[in-house]
């Protein structure tokens, strides 16, 4: 197949759906098919207000259009539902291309935190953008049925993997993590007001909060909470050393769609501490045992109370924690993904036949 991939979210952006679009490009291009992208990266950009780290494109109407009839997809692939996406929805439409759309973000969730409206007010938008996708592609079961009572019904599952290369228990602990009272309590993301990452550091737990990663609200996090570590981004091994050096992964997030941070952690032997809502159920499970309560160990805590989720899963097995992580296949994923892509395909091929 020929994809287009359209994306508001790209490299140098560190995140989930970053590292997710990449890990899938990879994969899609090792199977054969051939991938045009269109990034931020192609235009000029400004930043995010409020979230300067986060480049969106600037006008991207024609120049999108313009990528997309030069390289003739077969099916295009729309990652987000910012400038660029909405730019190649439109190009979609008026040409009778078929695509595809992701729900990678609780965007209508992430903007009621930050404007205090209700996420009801934004769902529209969000209906709007995605009910003429072949089909909108979600990573867990919930968010398909969550999806399908706000009317997208053609939702269908992409799940994620990790790295098993990387992330394994075999690593040497990072250095500066070696020597902090314990236990260690991690966590890894954008340090954002959606992350809820207060709830973490205000929990009355005995140990050192460790927090990797970047994001506008760092510099007053640091201020406020001078005893926890904050490391900054951390990518490949450093970030395989400091899960292995932890004893708990703390994701504190109401808002995730699914939390790749966690597997990732788990697959390095580190139990995860959360509460009890989409994202941590699909992934740990309500009792700690996976989402359909099978494991024979559990595997991480889901807690109302966050200080009781941690305490628990500091009890967890450590071994459970990465085989259950290390389960999680990019080339599952990858079947997922293209299975999608290719049933939209396939359709244009026999309405062009007809």
């Amino acid at each position: 197949m020929k994809i287009a991939l359209c994306t508001d979210a790209w490299h140098p952006q560190v995140n989930g759906v970053v590292r997710t679009l990449a890990t899938t490009i990879e994969h899609v291009t090792a199977r054969g098919h051939e991938v045009m992208l269109v990034t931020p990266n192609q235009f000029f950009t400004f930043g995010l207000p409020g979230y300067k780290e986060i480049r969106l494109a600037m006008l991207p109407r024609f120049r999108t259009r313009r990528m997309l009839r030069d390289f003739d997809p077969d099916i295009v692939h729309i990652a987000t539902e910012g400038p660029i996406g909405w730019a190649a929805r439109g190009w979609c439409k008026a040409n009778g291309v078929p695509f595809t759309s992701a729900f990678h973000t609780r965007f209508p969730e992430y903007a009621a935190v930050r404007t205090g409206l209700s996420p009801d007010r934004f769902w529209p938008i969000m209906r709007r953008f995605h009910s003429s996708s072949h089909a909108v592609l979600a990573s867990t079961q919930t968010l398909l049925t969550e999806l399908a009572g706000h009317g997208l019904t053609q939702a269908r599952l992409w799940s994620r993997g990790i790295d098993a290369s990387l992330f394994h228990p075999q690593h040497a602990p990072l250095d500066v993590l070696a020597d902090l009272p314990r236990p260690i309590l991690l966590n890894v993301g954008r340090v954002a007001v959606e992350k809820n990452l207060g709830a973490f550091l205000d929990a009355d737990v005995p140990g050192t909060k460790v927090i990797v990663g970047n994001g506008p609200d760092l510099a007053q996090l640091r201020a406020r909470y001078p005893d926890a570590k904050f490391l900054g981004a951390l990518s490949g091994a450093p970030l395989a050393q400091a899960y292995c050096s932890a004893d708990v992964f703390v994701f504190p997030s109401r808002t995730d769609t699914f939390g790749l941070v966690m597997i990732e952690a788990m697959a390095c032997g580190l139990p995860v501490a959360a509460y009890p809502v989409p994202g941590p159920i699909d992934v740990v499970g309500p009792g700690g045992l996976g989402p359909d309560g099978s494991l024979a160990e559990p595997v991480g805590a889901l807690d109302e109370d966050l200080a009781k989720a941690i305490s628990a899963a500091l009890t967890c097995n450590r071994e459970a924690a990465a085989a259950y992580g290390g389960s999680y296949s990019w080339e599952c994923a990858t079947d997922q993904f293209l299975g999608a892509l290719g049933s939209a395909a396939r359709n244009r091929t026999a309405s062009k036949a007809a």
